[in-house]
């Protein structure tokens, strides 16, 4: 289930936190077309909805996800607490801190944090 809210001014599509885990194309074509139909220009997905493998950039899950964000022109926020993953790996370290840096693809912390660069 998803929600619609305005954030900034910004039309956000906000994945719930409970459901299905988002493994791979499928599932990012369905919320992409889901986010597209409702007029969305950001699509949050919380942290947890995201299985290992994204994590894990050997997989090609992550950059296959931010591609298809990209190419549907639409934004993409993984919300939450990332750090266990983070800390064991350097090379998603500097993935989140390069996506962190472009207009396309975040992550962040909380909806403080969301709420903070949508009206940056």
């Amino acid at each position: 289930m998803s929600a619609m809210r305005t954030i900034q001014d910004v039309p956000v599509l906000m994945c719930d936190p409970e459901g299905e885990p988002f493994r791979g194309e499928r599932e990012v074509l369905d919320l992409i077309g889901d986010a597209g139909y409702q007029g969305a220009r950001w699509v949050v997905v919380p942290a947890g909805r995201l299985e290992e493998p994204f994590f894990r950039l050997s997989t090609g899950v992550a950059g296959e996800i931010v591609q298809k964000f990209a190419n549907y022109r639409l934004g993409l926020v993984v919300l939450g607490d990332i750090s266990k993953h983070t800390a064991s790996s350097t090379a998603l370290r500097d993935f989140v801190r390069e996506c962190n840096r472009s207009r396309q693809t975040w992550f962040v912390a909380d909806e403080a944090e969301l709420r903070e660069r949508l009206g940056g």
